[in-house]
This record gives structure tokens, C-alpha cells and sequence, in this order.
């Protein structure tokens, strides 16, 4: 009654062996009504029908699974299988071919969600190929692969920028971040919690050179924290921060000096230099404009007292120009000269 299945509508004798059809998504079940004909002498008799039926299971399927890209360290999506099959049961197993994101190499029935991991520096890429089996009336069919991937992406990283230490109005050297990661995109953003020395509250990208400020008299630390965000697929995994520490000196400074006033054969007064910088040292150079009054033509430091020296007949005045030097954390800083007399 169904010649849909490959079989005639009619036929006599007996019924060979032929290729079922079943282009649905359900079974088909042909009725087959058999009646015999017994002939003898010339004479044929009928007998009684015998019924029977041949039943046609379609081909398994699943539908086409979505693939999934996530971070490492994040669950899965549940992956739920599903088919267009009635009137019986379709189960379905499945392989992975890369059991390091946390699955196994095979299993059967849906996947549930789990911990992906990837503890590389590129995307990992899991093929998974599902197998459907409808099973009706005791026959089981398998039917046609459908692939798809789970794709782990590594968690982003950024690699330790170096320190830097600069004076007040000196240029910063430019912060290029660097990553291990590859086969997606790393992107970096930042915070700084002292804008004090020139650099905005928050960025992204690399940080370009940029002019220091310091306009105190101590050093000021701005710490700089930097996230990197690791792209690939259109998936985005945030990594660890990093670290560093941009240190502005202040300028060198020296307090002014008072200028003297001696008799040829006096002791000047010692001069001790000063300064209001803080939380470095701050040393002193100087330069005199005329060795003859008995004071060397430069030097470092303090100036003792020392007797002072004029064999002629009017006033010699020695100028004297000191440069401080404000020294933190391996950089040195000079500041405006102060002069006296």
C-alpha cells in the first residue's frame, strides 16, 4: 500500500531483497497483503490473505550544533541535541578531538557545561563530531556527522612593564605594552592614581611619552595598574594586571645663600647650603669668579671658612654661583642656580 518504501505497488512471487526508502523524518510502515493461488488439474484455487508489514526507519539526524567560544577559567554553554525525528528515539554520541579544555574524548547524549581550561597562550580549537542513532521497533540507523567546536581562549596577559624615574619637566620613555599571547588581539587599559605628574586617570592603549610634573619638593610615586583583554572570535578574556611606578623628582632646589662682606686678612663666615627638598639627598656645586680672594674656582658642597684675601687698594667682589642637585631612586635632578657675593 506505500511503494514510497522502494517497493511496487503489486507484485507475485517471492519478494526480493531491495533498498528501503525513507526520506522523512518519521517511520513508514508498508502493509504488504499476500494472497496465495493453488493450481491443479486446470483448476487454480484462492486462499486466504496473510498480511504483514515492512517498516521503513528514517535516517538519524541532529541538528547542526552552534560552536562556542569562551575564556578560560568560564563554563561552557550547555549543548542541548536536538533532531527533527519523531516516532521513536534518537540518542547520539559524540568525540572531542582535544580533551585539554576539560572534556572528554567521548561521551554520549547532550554535554552538559563545564569549566573550559587553557593554559597556553593561544586559542585552543576542540572539533566535535556528534553522531545521531533513531531507534524504532526494536532497529537502531544511524545517521549522518554534524561538526563544531569549542574554542578556548587563553586568559589575557601583559608582560611586567619597567619602572621609570624622570625630574620634573624631563620627558617620560614611552610605555609599550607586550604580550605572550597569540592568535587573537591584546588590548590593554590603565589606571594611574596620581594625575599630579602629568599623566590622565585612566587610559588604554600604550602610554606615550609625556612631559613629568613634580612642581613639590619630594618625589611623587604614581602607580600605574595595567589590565590586558585578550580578543579572538568575538569572545574577550580579561587577564591578570600588572603593575609599575612612574616617579617624578622634584627639581633641585637651594635656598639663597646670604652674600658677605669681609676685611682683607678676616675669616669669611662658613656657608652651609640649604634646601627644602625632601626624601632624597640633595648635593651642592659651585663655581667663584676670582681665585684671588682666596677661595678655589669651584667646588662641591658646603664652603668652609677660610681668610680672606685682598692685597689691593679697593673692594673685590667674588661671585659665587651654587647649582643644587636633588638626587632619589638613582636619578638626579639639577635646579636654577642661586648667586651670592
Amino acid at each position: 500500500n506505500l511503494p514510497s518504501i522502494g517497493l511496487a505497488a503489486s507484485g507475485s512471487g517471492d519478494i526480493p531483497s531491495f533498498t528501503a526508502i525513507n526520506a522523512g523524518t518519521s517511520p513508514v510502515i508498508a502493509t504488504i497483503i499476500v494472497t496465495p493461488h493453488f493450481t491443479s488439474g486446470g483448476v487454480t484455487c484462492d486462499g486466504p490473505t496473510k498480511t504483514f508489514t515492512i517498516t521503513v526507519n528514517p535516517t538519524g539526524e541532529v541538528d547542526q550544533p552552534v560552536s562556542q567560544v569562551v575564556c578560560n577559567g568560564d563554563n561552557t554553554t550547555t549543548i542541548n541535541f536536538t533532531t527533527v525525528n519523531t516516532g521513536g528515539a534518537t540518542t547520539y554520541t559524540w568525540t572531542n578531538s582535544d580533551i585539554s579544555i576539560g572534556l572528554a574524548a567521548t561521551g554520549s547524549d547532550n554535554i552538559p557545561t563545564f569549566t573550559a581550561i587553557n593554559a597556553g597562550t593561544s586559542p585552543v580549537v576542540a572539533t566535535i563530531i556528534v553522531t545521531p542513532h533513531f531507534t524504532s521497533g526494536g532497529a537502531t540507523c544511524d545517521g549522518p556527522t554534524k561538526t563544531f567546536t569549542i574554542t578556548v581562549n587563553p586568559t589575557a596577559q601583559v608582560n611586567q612593564p619597567a619602572n621609570d624615574l624622570v625630574c620634573n619637566g624631563a620627558p617620560t620613555a614611552a610605555v609599550v605594552f607586550g604580550s605572550i599571547n597569540t592568535g587573537g588581539i591584546t588590548t590593554y587599559t590603565w589606571t594611574n592614581n596620581d594625575i599630579s605628574i602629568g599623566l590622565a586617570a585612566t587610559g588604554s592603549g600604550n602610554i606615550p611619552t609625556f612631559t613629568a610634573t613634580n612642581t613639590g619638593t619630594a618625589p611623587v610615586i604614581a602607580t600605574i595598574i595595567v589590565t590586558p583583554h585578550f580578543t579572538s572570535g568575538g569572545v574577550t578574556c580579561d587577564g591578570p594586571t600588572k603593575t609599575f611606578t612612574i616617579t617624578v623628582n622634584p627639581t633641585g632646589e637651594v635656598d639663597q645663600p646670604v652674600s658677605q662682606v669681609v676685611c682683607n686678612g678676616g675669616s669669611t663666615a662658613t656657608v652651609t647650603f640649604t634646601t627644602v627638598n625632601t626624601g632624597g639627598a640633595t648635593t651642592y656645586t659651585w663655581t667663584n669668579s676670582d681665585i684671588s680672594i682666596g677661595l678655589a674656582a669651584t667646588g662641591s658642597d658646603n664652603i668652609p671658612t677660610f681668610t680672606a684675601i685682598n692685597a689691593g687698594t679697593s673692594p673685590v667682589v667674588a661671585t659665587i654661583i651654587v647649582t643644587a642637585h636633588f638626587t632619589s631612586g638613582g636619578a638626579t635632578c639639577d635646579g636654577p642656580t642661586k648667586t651670592f657675593t
